[in-house]
């Protein structure tokens, strides 16, 4: 293992998230600029997301994840209590491939 590079990151870690409590009051941001961080935010929420669901390794998932994805993602949208999204995520996905999707 590469300490220095361990440490390192680290420390960039720890001193950029002490930047932002620093200098809170210090940096005003345009309220357009703020809206195109938020936006930005979401996007790269988006962009994990579906990447985590479409893709395993280098190719395509194949159906059965995003459809459970999906599933999940409705629940939630009805606001199903959590444990219950992620079973039924878990159990769409499951069951479309004990039915053969991949």
């Amino acid at each position: 293992m590469n300490w220095p590079a361990v440490l390192a990151l680290a420390a960039g870690t720890y001193l950029l998230r002490l930047s932002g409590i620093v200098l809170r009051d210090r940096l005003h941001v345009p309220a357009k600029v703020e809206r195109y961080l938020d936006l930005g935010a979401t996007a790269l929420l988006v962009a994990l997301v579906a990447t985590a669901a479409l893709t395993d390794g280098t190719g395509f998932a194949g159906w059965a994840r995003p459809a459970g994805v999906a599933v999940g993602a409705l629940a939630a949208w009805r606001k199903v209590p959590f444990v219950l999204v992620v079973v039924l995520a878990a159990g769409a996905t499951a069951g479309l491939r004990l039915l053969g999707a991949s």
